[in-house]
Parts: structure tokens; sequence; C-alpha cells
């Protein structure tokens, strides 16, 4: 087996091992860990790469990384239509608890893109971070469900993709590409997260004319860092381009490795 593949080893974990990890060894022993929490949908699909560059900037710096998949996700069992944001929750305590096992430390920090930072913030508690970095979380459920539903009005009637505009009740269980249950659509709008007890870094690339919706989220001016360029999350016509940030990937690596 070559260094490239033992430093990236793939591998199913959890209960009934449905979960797909993969967990990224540093070259030395870790003392510090960190769990990239995805995001959903297409945002997950738009981050793929800048999360593997992310863990590899990480482990450069002696700090051990696990990627992971929620149920119904990327390589873990179930479908789309199975994903459960309380399931989510758990499923990112159990990695985190993976993380400290494989990487032989007890600190694992958190990181995670809109969704996926989200999720960082609210299981923050049960996962027992030492620390979240959330990059754009959601914070306000209900406005993201109405930015989503917008977003999908407008790629049924975009004509660069569809000859003939789609209706909206062909994608009414769709967002942006993904089916969606019911179930996670109210969960998503009933979202009210807290500020963990954790200390916490909120990722702001947002632009400036953005609503910032906090949804009560308790805020200090310590915790935001600004990042540029700035993310088109929200952009119809930036769907299918990745999401790549080495400003982001500098801050993230910078926070973990002077952590005290």
């Amino acid at each position: 087996m070559n260094a490239r593949a033992e430093a990236e080893m793939p591998f199913y974990f959890g209960p009934e091992r449905a979960l797909f990890g993969l967990f990224h060894a540093s070259a030395t022993s870790a003392r510090k860990a960190v769990l990239l929490c995805p995001p959903l949908g297409q945002d997950q699909i738009r981050c793929h790469r800048l999360y593997r560059q992310l863990a590899q900037a990480l482990v450069a710096e002696g700090i051990a990384v696990l990627r992971f998949d929620y149920y119904g996700t990327g390589d873990s069992a179930g479908d789309s239509v199975d994903v459960d944001w309380d399931r989510c929750m758990a499923d990112t305590a159990v990695a985190a608890n993976e993380l400290r096992t494989r990487a032989g430390v007890d600190r694992v920090f958190a990181f995670g893109a809109r969704l996926g930072g989200s999720m960082a913030l609210a299981s923050a508690a049960q996962a027992r971070f030492g620390g979240v970095m959330a990059w754009d979380p959601v914070l306000d459920g209900q406005a993201y469900v109405a930015q989503i539903d917008a977003m999908q009005s407008a790629l049924c009637a975009d004509g660069q993709r569809f000859m003939v505009p789609r209706k909206p009740t062909d994608g009414a269980a769709q967002w942006l590409g993904f089916a969606i249950s019911a179930n996670l659509r109210q969960q998503i709008a009933d979202l009210h997260i807290q500020r963990p007890p954790a200390p916490t870094v909120l990722i702001d690339s947002l632009s400036p004319d953005a609503p910032r919706h906090l949804n009560g989220f308790e805020v200090d001016a310590a915790m935001i860092k600004s990042l540029q360029p700035l993310t088109p999350w929200d952009d119809p016509r930036r769907l299918e381009v990745a999401v790549l940030s080495h400003p982001l990937i500098q801050a993230v690596t910078h926070y973990v490795r002077e952590a005290a």
C-alpha cells in the first residue's frame, strides 16, 4: 500500500456500519483532530474538492482529519429521502468519537460549510467539540427554505438548462436536483440553533448586502471572521461550479493550529 492510500483510508463505521468515512492520518502523532461536517444537497457536491484540500492542509500541520457522510448522503447507506436532521446530529457525534479513536486524541474540532456549519454548531455539545468553525452557516431555517425554494423555481424556468421549462410540480419534492422529504424540509425550517459552549468562529463570505439571518443566535464581533473572495452560494448560474477558497483553507488551518 502506498503512502497516499495509507494517509487517506476509506471505511464504514457506526451502527450497522452504515456510515462512510475517509480518515486522513497525520504523518506524526496527532495532538488535535478535525471533523469535517459536510453540507447537504448541491452544496455537498460543490464543496467536495475543497473539503479534500482542507483535509490535506490540516494533515500537513500534523492534525488528523475525518471526512464522512451522514446517513442517506454520499457513500453512506440510505437514500436522499431518508435524510433526517436528528439522525445527522447523531451521526456527527458517532463520527467525532470514531475520529477520537482513530487519531488517538480527545480534542476534536469541527468545521462545516452552510448546513454543515449548522450541523457542527447544533451538535457541538453532543459531539464534545473543542471548537467549531462554521462557514456561512444556516441559522434561520425558514429564510433558507424560502431561498432554496426560489432557486428551485428559477432552475425549473431556466432556458439554458431546459429546452422546455419544467412545471413547478415536476420538482416539488426536490431541492436543486436532490430529493427532499417533507420531514427534512420541516426540520430545516424549524432550525433554531443556540450558541454552543465550545469556542466558535463564524466565517463570513456573504456579500455585504446579503441579509444575515441570525434567528436569535448570539454573536459578538470576536466570533466573526470576514473572508474574501465572496462565495456565490445562492447564484443559480453557479450551481455546477465547485466552491474553492484557499483563504478559507488558510483560515481554518491557522485557527486549529493556534488553538490552545
